[in-house]
């Protein structure tokens, strides 16, 4: 098939690779969001997917809304047959979703009707689940709830971060992607439409979703600091200044400190929750690198009766 890839970020670079690899199908060109401006010198940077299509010398496409007319009087010109598409962050009006022969057919990363919405691996692991997965599935107007071509399933591990499992579903979501445009192409494969019961939402998390309540219990906060990493990040607040929490694991024979009050051994630090204690792996200061949390206390050097949260 003759097909046009969606998608902006890093993680959609795996299935756009997928495709490229494909006998069976031609990557005719790449729609991405336009350049952003990145760093310190926030200087208009492509986004990933643009500069894989470049290095592969597709043309790219960066319309600054899906709707304009130019970008839609290019899209028809391409004519493509199917148009893939891995978190490309931007809706998709019903105009374009009528050019291609055989829709637009999204990679998400959550085994549907699951977690819908912009942040279904963090929101796994702050749920507590399993197992997960990906789906393609046709893409429609409502959100995330069109039918179901295909689904693979994936095991979360107990020390998994967001981004190490959504990295492992990008390179499995992407061989699930090129098995999905075989079977249209063959017409091997239906579309399923989604069961009514098991929905559930994963809006964005925001900065503010992100800071560690101690009074929680200590599962919760290892939840929210691995589902949190590498972003939004996962903070607290120390001596009034944030206080960046990369790894934390749970240490449930300590009970004996208050939610939030720190205890520091001579290789450890610790935190109570509200129920047993979390000790502080790695952790990044305001301006400061990452760094073990015993270097970081041996640094600041914490005081008895000391605690993290506001």
């Amino acid at each position: 098939m003759r097909l046009v890839f969606a998608g902006t970020p890093e993680v959609a670079v795996p299935a756009l690779d997928a495709l490229l690899a494909s006998e069976r199908h031609e990557v005719a060109a790449v729609v991405t969001r336009p350049d952003a401006p990145a760093g310190r010198g926030r200087r208009l940077v492509a986004s990933p997917v643009a500069e894989r299509a470049e290095e592969a010398g597709i043309e790219v496409l960066k319309p600054n809304r899906p709707r304009d007319e130019d970008f839609l009087a290019r899209l028809r010109e391409i004519a493509p047959d199917c148009c893939p598409v891995v978190a490309y962050g931007a809706l998709l009006p019903r105009v374009a979703l009528d050019i291609p022969a055989h829709g637009w057919v999204n990679l998400h990363f959550s085994l549907l009707p699951a977690w819908r919405g912009a942040a279904p691996v963090q929101h796994s692991l702050l749920g507590g689940d399993e197992i997960t997965g990906a789906s393609t599935f046709l893409i429609e107007e409502g959100l995330d709830s069109g039918p179901v071509y295909g689904t693979i399933t994936e095991r979360i591990r107990h020390t998994d971060t967001s981004g190490d499992l959504l990295t492992r579903l990008a390179f499995a979501g992407a061989g699930l992607l090129a098995a999905t445009m075989d079977g249209i192409e063959d017409g091997t494969l239906k579309a399923v439409p989604q069961p009514a019961d098991g929905v559930s939402l994963a809006p964005k998390i925001t900065v503010e979703d992100a800071g560690v309540d101690w009074s929680a219990p200590a599962l919760r906060v290892d939840r929210v600091v691995r589902a949190c990493t590498p972003a939004p990040g996962a903070w607290t607040v120390f001596r009034g200044e944030r206080l960046k929490l990369i790894q934390v694991t749970p240490r449930p024979e300590r009970t004996d400190l208050a939610p939030g009050e720190l205890s520091v051994g001579k290789n450890n630090v610790q935190a109570g929750t509200g129920s047993h204690a979390v000790e502080l792996l790695w952790v990044q200061a305001q301006g400061k690198k990452p760094m073990r949390a015993a270097d970081w206390a041996r640094g600041v050097r914490i005081g008895a009766g000391e605690s993290l949260g506001s």
